[in-house]
């Protein structure tokens, strides 16, 4: 039993990558039938990455407007 659902774990992380790469098919009446899952992805977030310089002139721009200061008197706790 143990052996099947760690067969069954490694196929379904095999194949993962392989379905948000390819595609989508065209669907047919069968299977529009079938409810469709929606899986979060880190890529639809919307977020952009940013560089490291990118980060680091934020803090200073938050040190410099009091941000860091607001931010820290406010989350110190009572």
């Amino acid at each position: 039993m143990k052996t099947s659902m760690i067969a069954l774990a490694f196929a379904a992380f095999a194949t993962a990558g392989f379905a948000h790469a390819s595609e989508a098919p065209a669907t047919t009446s069968a299977q529009s039938a079938a409810p469709q899952v929606q899986q979060w992805n880190p890529s639809q977030t919307g977020a952009a990455q940013k560089t490291r310089a990118e980060v680091r002139h934020e803090l200073v721009q938050a040190q410099r407007d009091g941000q860091l200061a607001q931010l820290s008197s406010l989350y110190r706790g009572s």
